[in-house]
């Protein structure tokens, strides 16, 4: 599976990358890619929330009425969740929502997601660029070569590049990361999948495994 190479003027540089069919033009798996984007997000919950209980609550501990003879309900302790004031009942408690999948199943929704943006002709391939400084301006003049602008896009580098990540972070539509961040969700989650040349051995080693 051939692309043609863009430059960062997004003009065609005569070249093509190979795509593997192996990750770009496999049969996607709906459900693999569903339980690896419900990991993502269910992993990005902090469960920190608590509520008191009746047994945190500050309060008197004398029965506060009689057992019988008051036609209500009996009632020993002001802190029950049934008074204004008491512990909840059934509250919230710290907890983690994370979920284990194997390795074998993350990598199938992966090429699984790719092969989709890859067949709705939602990737690109760039060559490799860099900047002198770190400047918005810099990576807007990129994403308006690519027509990306007003667009969900995801930039993928082959290795850490710190002045083209500091120069995409202004724009909420963009994100930049290397092909080991890769994952389901902000594969799917972007309009436009933006593959430098750097990126495509390693995407194409860690999804071949």
């Amino acid at each position: 599976m051939k692309v043609a190479v863009l430059d960062i003027n997004g003009k065609d540089t005569g070249r093509q990358a190979e795509l593997s069919k192996d990750v770009f033009a496999i049969e996607p798996n709906n459900h693999a890619v569903y339980l690896d984007v419900k990991q993502y997000l269910a992993n990005q919950r902090q469960g920190t929330h608590k509520a008191k209980e009746r047994a945190e609550i500050s309060g008197s501990t004398r029965k506060i009425k009689k057992q019988k003879g008051t036609g209500t309900a009996r009632a020993g302790s002001i802190k029950s969740g049934v008074f204004k004031g008491g512990g909840r009942m059934f509250g919230p408690r710290p907890r983690n929502y994370g979920i284990k999948l194997n390795k074998n199943l993350k990598r199938l929704a992966r090429k699984s997601a790719l092969s989709i943006k890859a067949n709705d002709k939602s990737i690109v391939v760039l060559e490799d660029f860099n900047f002198d400084t770190p400047k918005t301006k810099n990576f807007t003049a990129v994403l308006k070569a690519l027509d990306i602008q007003d667009k969900k896009s995801l930039f993928v580098l082959g290795a850490s590049n710190n002045n083209v990540y500091l120069s995409s972070r202004n724009f909420k539509g963009s994100e930049v990361v290397t092909a080991s961040e890769l994952n389901t969700y902000k594969i799917l989650n972007a309009n436009k999948v933006v593959l430098l040349e750097g990126a495509l051995e390693g995407i194409e080693t860690n999804l071949s495994k």
